[in-house]
């Protein structure tokens, strides 16, 4: 017996399915109708106007068996349009500038048209629904219809207490197969040495992602002049070139201006998309923050309120121990390899085979897999801890986890390199280590973040698709299809990891690869691979993620700053210990460690004067926000005069009142 799913088929052609949201099988019937009532009632009612679902009615979750709650949730295109000008959405205008869109002034905006459905993208649609969910506030309820205990307050995030009280289980957004089907067309199906279609990327996924691939793409590229330089280091006899001086003064150079030149390519970008000139909203809380209940002094709303000096005590009596604690821990696995890497070394000269000789790379491959694993659970730790920190805004959460674990990596991954550069000073140990760990480490992250995930992913599709044929249902139902298998994908947990990777990477090319000139090499194969791996997680994978407007890759690009700067005081140590320089100085070494130091300090002056003299955005895109904040600032003033003319003539003539007259 085939079942159709009438429920798809009888939707307003009006009705656009965008969002998805699962509740628990549990849920009271009494909380679905609340729920729904509150998505569907009008904005001055407390609502947010959108157009709400179920994805089978009752009488077809009987016929197939589904317990499943599954909601779809979409918005009409006033709603749309609407919407987009209480994020503050930015696009172009006829005339050529980037404005905050309004509805008023909607036939003003380049590609807008009354009867045209394409002018805001699908990942812009799905955005201004997860606002408007998100900004379902509460009103006089002071608990969640059938759950006592899911308290509310007035001005409390209803989306958010139904996440933390696990009646929500789950928003995402849908994917649009067909245009994901040309995205990935243009993006990586074809093997190809190409530019990634950065703005097609930004459509479908948003400025975060976009951003993420077009520095990948950018460090990628940027990495090719070191790989060149490096080979010929590589492949000649190394004695015969002044390789630290020559190569290290190079990548201080370029470590410093690849990272200037980006933050102008990436102004340029996100001016195009609208991001730059987008305002900042007020940060709302963050679902885990808890407190006492109270009225925030800025919004005047009622929300938890959590002392400040409490969070310091938890940072700086348990977060700060339990940190150094780990990097202890890893500073004494290090010394394990070192004591592994002497016996391997000498088992080899006893024996002296060509089996013994590969004997010499094991302990480099297994303190390899040991810093991935410490790096991994390191990273649960530090989520964990910095959640229990309980800060209030998303913003100082990701920071202090940023922080937490860029310290720990760091010191992981390079503690053994500064140990063998320069406390054993022996090169070609550390050329070998800086080798085994980058190659250890790329293949592990491929395997890990890629190449597993996906075969779990087709592995989970084919038991969907079984499931889904054995019901015999319609071709109709094809919605119902695609929801049952994006609902089980994996959620993307955000570009963190993928920064990361590329953070120590640059860390390996810029801190020791005078050692090893081959590092930058490895790294242009591993990141042309990376492109494809990354693009075909996100398509395929993974979950749609929501749209996110950013204006830059933000602390990312602080941590490779500090990276570079630490970079120069590598490089001019591994200078000052090159055969070629203590050649020129046999006696005085003092003589020689005080030049070296004020070189170091020259270099840093002259990276800062580099960084200066680079303007962080290009010259038109500061005029084209100069003209702007002048409009904005005209526009406002005229609105005052406008305002204060109405005042004028509102008033009694003579200056009498009322009543005196």
């Amino acid at each position: 017996m085939k079942v159709t799913l009438s429920a798809v088929d009888t939707y307003e052609t009006s009705f656009t399915p965008l969002v998805v949201i699962e509740l628990a099988q549990d849920v009271k019937e009494e909380t679905k109708e609340w729920l729904k009532s509150r998505i569907v009632a009008k904005k001055k009612d407390g609502g947010a106007q959108l157009l709400f679902r179920p994805l089978l009615n009752k009488q077809e979750k009987e016929t197939l068996g589904n317990k499943e709650n599954l909601y779809l949730v979409g918005a009409s295109g006033l709603r749309l349009l609407l919407g987009a000008e209480a994020v503050g959405l930015v696009r172009e205008c006829t005339d050529g500038t980037m404005r905050a869109f309004t509805y008023d002034t909607r036939r003003s905006f380049r590609g807008f048209h009354d009867d045209n459905d394409d002018f805001l993208t699908m990942a812009e649609c799905q955005f201004i629904v997860k606002h408007e969910l998100e900004n379902l506030r509460a009103r006089e309820e002071r608990m969640i219809p059938g759950y006592p205990h899911a308290k509310l307050y007035p001005g409390k995030s209803i989306l958010r207490r139904l996440l933390t009280s696990g009646i929500v289980l789950q928003v995402f957004p849908l994917h649009d197969h067909e245009a994901l089907r040309k995205l990935e067309d243009a993006w990586y199906t074809r093997f190809s040495l190409h530019y990634q279609p950065i703005d097609s990327i930004r459509s479908y996924f948003g400025e975060t992602i976009a951003l993420y691939f077009g520095f990948l793409e950018y460090f990628t590229f940027a990495l090719i002049p070191m790989a060149i330089i490096g080979l010929p280091y590589y492949l000649f006899v190394w004695e015969d070139y002044d390789k630290y001086v020559v190569f290290a003064s190079f990548n201080l150079t370029w470590s410093t201006v690849i990272l200037e030149v980006w933050k102008r390519s990436c102004a340029d970008m996100t001016y195009r998309w609208g991001t730059l000139v987008m305002k900042r909203q007020f940060e709302e809380p963050r679902p885990g923050f808890h407190g006492v209940l109270g009225v925030n002094p800025v919004t005047g709303r009622e929300e938890p309120l959590y002392p400040s000096y409490k969070r310091q005590l938890r940072i700086y009596l348990v977060s700060l121990p339990f940190v150094c604690l780990c990097l202890y821990f890893s500073l004494y696995i290090m010394m394990i390899y070192f004591d592994l890497e002497d016996w391997a070394l000498s088992v080899h000269q006893e024996s002296g085979t060509e089996w013994t000789g590969v004997l010499l790379y094991v302990p480099s491959v297994i303190y390899a897999i040991v810093i991935e694993i410490m790096n991994r659970l390191y990273r649960c730790a530090a989520e964990f801890l910095t959640a229990w920190e309980n800060h209030r805004l998303e913003s100082a959460y990701q920071n202090h986890l940023v922080l937490k674990v860029l310290v720990f990596n760091f010191l992981n991954c390079f503690a053994s390199l500064f140990y063998i550069a320069f406390v054993l000073k022996d090169m070609k140990l550390l050329g070998q280590s800086l080798a085994t760990l980058l190659i250890t480490s790329q293949v592990i992250n491929q395997i890990l973040e890629s190449l597993l995930p996906y075969w779990l992913q087709k592995k989970h599709s084919m038991k969907v698709k079984r499931k889904v044929q054995a019901l015999k249902v319609d071709m109709d139902a094809s919605l119902y299809k695609q929801v049952l298998l994006e609902k089980e994908m994996g959620t993307y947990l955000g570009t963190f990891d993928d920064y990361l990777e590329l953070f120590l990477q640059f860390g390996y090319v810029s801190l020791f690869s005078c050692v090893y000139p081959l590092a930058a090499a490895f790294a242009v194969l591993n990141n042309f691979t990376e492109v494809s791996s990354d693009a075909l997680k996100m398509c395929r994978v993974f979950k749609r993620p929501f749209s996110e407007p950013s204006a830059s890759i933000g602390v990312w690009q602080l941590a490779f700053e500090t990276m570079s700067v630490i970079s120069v005081v590598t490089n001019c140590a591994l200078i000052g210990m090159s055969p070629q320089v203590n050649a020129v100085f046999p006696e005085s070494k003092t003589e020689l460690v005080l030049i070296v130091v004020a070189v170091e300090h020259a270099l840093l002056a002259l990276k800062f004067i580099l960084a200066f003299a680079i303007p962080d955005k290009p010259r038109h895109i500061q005029v084209k926000l100069a003209r702007l904040e002048f409009e904005s600032l005209e526009a406002l003033k005229q609105q005052h005069m406008k305002l204060a003319a109405e005042s004028l003539k509102e008033e009694p003539r003579g200056g009498k009142t009322e009543t005196g007259a």
